[in-house]
């Protein structure tokens, strides 16, 4: 399995924004198909994006237009631009590495959107 570690998250005010980041460990980073996922206190754990080894991408309905997924190739880093941020988007957020059946997860960062 791949070791993930994430960074960025943090308190800001409605309408700000963050940039996740997520360091992975190997050699095999570029096939590696990469996501973002969320939870919120009580609630379950949900997709927010991904992005395939090939660059395509999936949104989620909710962040879609607001919130952007890339990665980096070349310092095994994959991405998560928040912008116009909400109230419901406080969570931890974690991230996600998936290849040929194996799945790794990161420890998550805590975003908190408050005024």
């Amino acid at each position: 399995q791949v070791q993930l570690v994430e960074s960025g998250g943090g308190l800001v005010q409605p309408g700000g924004s963050l940039r996740l980041s997520c360091a992975a460990s190997g050699r095999l980073f570029s096939l590696y198909t990469m996501g973002w996922y969320r939870q919120a206190p009580g609630k379950q754990r949900e997709l927010v994006a991904a992005i395939t080894s090939e660059g395509n991408t999936n949104t989620a309905d909710s962040v879609k237009g607001r919130f952007t997924i890339s990665r980096d190739n070349a310092k095994n880093t994959v991405y998560l631009q928040m912008n116009s941020l909400k109230p419901e988007d406080t969570a931890v957020y974690y991230c996600n590495a998936r290849y040929i059946g194996t799945v790794s997860w990161g420890q998550g960062t805590q975003v908190t959107v408050s005024s």
